[in-house]
């Protein structure tokens, strides 16, 4: 097995990270080799007394090895020269390059050291978000924290990429902050205000908080439907990030589900797992992180993000089953379940971003639970109408490892919701739970003309339990790095969508 380790170094400290190989003795990086060789060749020596070497992820330390590194963190990497992985459809490198320097940032949090210094491993970009976004954990509300950790760049060469990494988990440390604070903290004027903050050293920004009565001469009917049932107002929060040459280029649109808590309104969601709908909003809170991210990195793009932001709750004014109520665009809408809310809101926000002459049009949205039933955490789902669309959102998943797949937009799920007694839709497919995702897509074609929109589904990746390895328990933030991703791509394509 081959040892291939990346180095981190907190003034008295180093990390290195090791990676398995089928067969062979242990093999270090340069900065490994540099490590040992100073110490005369302890390092390995200890290695191949600890037994057979680390499998990935799994660590060792040593302490005393050098006085000014006492200690000694070595964590097994995975396969050398690991790339693309077509069955995964991912990078599998840059996935064992995140993972592994988590697990180390992980370990010298443990030992309440401040500052690391971390080899690139071949890949600072990914080594940098495996550190910044290890280490992120929300306890702004907890008397006891963790030591803060500060992770830097053992080095200069691949300075802007670290950089770069660092920004791109930052952004989605900012998505995962957001959704995992509690409700009666991050209300629809608090989440406004808060993106507002981030965007405000932007001069190429603009931010518009747009209030209730905006909202009614819109008319946005279906959003202010979901939204009269709290007594929190909603607000409809619209960005504009002139990052292009030419600030009257078409931009791409986001438009993000934004319910700062989703109780299910009249058809009551049960009180079980009902806190975690405090992240329902994961999908404003992804597309502004996006955006965020892609101010920070001056992406030469110009994107316009939207986000339609209340609370859905029972009360006396709240919707009905049964009840309908009119869209932006005249289309009136069976509400035959009140839980189905985030469709509303999307509806009236899809029909206004095409006041823009989109380029695209991408939204995203914790919208339904069979969505997390079809493919769990493993992936975002995508309902598209563009080929074009779904090659670079594909595309870059596969880099940052936050993966996306396609899912059918079949008329036959079309039928399901425009067959209604009451309405010109109704707001759930004829056959309840079968196919709830493609029918929740299915809704939302019906307001989209451009000729390229993405519905991304992120119920199923709007948490983390273990099964991203360098995120921890909690809200994941995710696809906000495929986001940017994607918005990177496009700002560097020439081929013309329109």
């Amino acid at each position: 097995v081959c040892l291939l380790p990346f180095r981190w170094v907190s003034k008295f400290h180093v990390v290195y990270i090791n990676v398995e190989k089928d067969e062979g003795a242990a093999q270090l990086t340069s900065a490994g080799d540099a490590f040992d060789r100073l110490v005369s060749g302890k390092l390995r020596q200890l290695l191949s007394i600890c037994g057979p070497p680390l499998k990935k992820g799994k660590t060792h330390i040593f302490h005393g090895l050098h006085q000014d590194f006492p200690s000694v963190v070595v964590v097994g990497l995975g396969k050398k020269n690991a790339g693309v992985n077509e069955q995964e459809n991912w990078n599998e490198g840059k996935e064992n390059i995140r993972a592994a320097v988590a697990v180390g940032c992980r370990q010298i949090q443990d030992l309440e050291i401040p500052c690391v210094e971390v080899d690139p491993c071949g890949d600072a970009q990914a080594a940098a978000e495996g550190a910044v976004l290890g280490l992120h954990e929300y306890n702004e509300l907890k008397q006891k924290k963790k030591p803060v950790v500060t992770p830097q760049l053992h080095g200069s060469a691949e300075s802007e990429a670290w950089q770069k990494g660092v920004i791109y988990a930052e952004g989605q440390n900012l998505a995962r902050y957001l959704m995992e604070a509690p409700a009666n903290y991050i209300t629809p004027i608090k989440f406004a205000e808060h993106i507002e903050q981030k965007l405000r050293s932007f001069s190429n920004v603009k931010v518009h908080i747009r209030p209730e009565s905006w909202i009614a001469t819109q008319q946005m009917g279906a959003f202010l439907s979901v939204a009269k049932g709290s007594a929190e107002p909603p607000i409809f929060l619209e960005i504009h990030y002139l990052g292009g040459a030419n600030t009257n280029d078409s931009p791409l649109v986001f438009v993000g589900k934004g319910v700062t808590f989703d109780s299910g309104g009249i058809s009551l969601k049960p009180s079980s797992g009902m806190d975690a709908m405090r992240a329902d909003m994961g999908g404003a809170a992804t597309v502004c992180s996006a955006i965020v991210t892609a101010a920070a990195l001056n992406l030469p793009l110009n994107i316009i993000g939207l986000a339609p932001l209340c609370e859905n709750m029972p009360s006396g004014k709240a919707n009905k089953p049964g009840d309908v109520v009119r869209a932006r665009n005249g289309k009136t809408i069976q509400v035959d379940n009140t839980d189905a809310e985030g469709r509303l809101l999307l509806a009236d926000a899809l029909c206004y971003a095409h006041n823009f002459n989109a380029r695209a049009i991408v939204n995203a949205a914790t919208l339904t639970g069979a969505m997390d039933v079809a493919l769990g955490s493993a992936a975002t789902g995508v309902f598209t109408n563009s080929s074009w669309l779904w090659t670079h959102l594909y595309e870059a998943s596969v880099l940052t490892g936050d993966r996306v797949w396609r899912m059918p937009l079949f008329e036959h799920y079309t039928k399901q919701v425009t067959e209604c007694p009451l309405a010109d839709l109704s707001n759930i497919g004829k056959y309840s739970r079968a196919g709830g995702a493609c029918t929740a897509a299915a809704f939302l074609k019906e307001f989209v003309t451009a000729s390229h929109w993405a519905h991304l589904d992120i119920a199923g990746v709007m948490s983390n339990k273990d099964e991203v390895p360098y995120l921890r328990k909690g809200m994941a933030g995710r696809p906000t790095r495929t986001l940017v991703e994607f918005v990177a791509r496009l700002s560097q394509d020439s081929h013309n969508t329109k």
